[in-house]
């Protein structure tokens, strides 16, 4: 089992970009995973992870409503906003600047062949980050992704998350709102759920920016120790 991961950090990027990007690793760990089981084979299957931010973009996962979309194409281009549907899990979400987008392409083979104990680490990741900020972040029951105040009326999301997974092979990933413009989530209903508000960590620990490389260096660390595995840098 290879538990190395390349690390790769795209900066600013396009998001259909970045999409066929993830596409083109997930088709090559895929791959040779065929290859091994019909050639009877034990090359070591390689991982990724992929750190960027993008422009504004509304993608609506395969389980989502175009309801949940409040604006129009004419409307989308005012706000400088792309628009997709995807193949991962979830419904409607925003990614932008100020967000920290991390893509884990995983041969799960590699850890452990379960989605469901894969997305409670990917939580757990989260959670153990924002509390080196002080933020008492948790789950909420049936709902993906890392929340504050669970169970008040002053639930709000910080983390959404949405991945795919094919032959134990994993795409997409989290999106964490460190310096987000939460304006933009005012176009949406995000992920479907009416009713709860969205956050920030700036918002919550009340400044005008947070570093968001020292976020993504926490991030890492606590990937690494979740997974047990060892970052590498491409």
């Amino acid at each position: 089992m290879n538990k190395k991961i390349k690390l790769q950090d795209l900066g600013l990027r396009d998001y259909k970009d970045t999409w066929d990007y993830q596409e083109e690793l997930f088709k090559q760990i895929v791959d040779l995973k065929i290859q091994n089981r019909r050639e009877n084979t034990t090359i070591p299957t390689p991982n990724y992870f992929l750190f960027v931010e993008h422009p504004h973009v509304y993608t609506l996962g395969k389980s989502g409503h175009m309801s949940n979309m409040l604006l129009n194409e004419e409307q989308l281009k005012e706000k400088g906003a792309t628009f997709y549907k995807i193949n991962r899990g979830g419904d409607i979400t925003y990614h932008g600047p100020g967000q920290i987008v991390g893509y884990p392409i995983l041969d799960l083979d590699n850890f452990f062949t379960d989605i469901h104990k894969y997305l409670r680490f990917l939580e757990e990741v989260i959670i153990l980050t924002l509390k080196e900020y002080g933020l008492e972040a948790e789950r909420s029951p049936g709902e993906t992704g890392v929340w504050l105040d669970v169970g008040t009326p002053f639930a709000r999301k910080i983390c959404a998350m949405g991945v795919r997974a094919s032959r134990w092979v994993t795409m997409h990933g989290f999106a964490l709102n460190v310096n987000a413009n939460l304006g933009y989530f005012d176009n949406i209903i995000p992920c479907g759920i009416r009713g709860k508000a969205v956050t920030s960590l700036n918002v919550e620990l009340g400044v005008k920016e947070v570093n968001e490389v020292e976020v993504r260096a926490k991030l890492q660390k606590h990937f690494s120790e979740c997974f047990e595995s060892e970052f590498v840098l491409e």
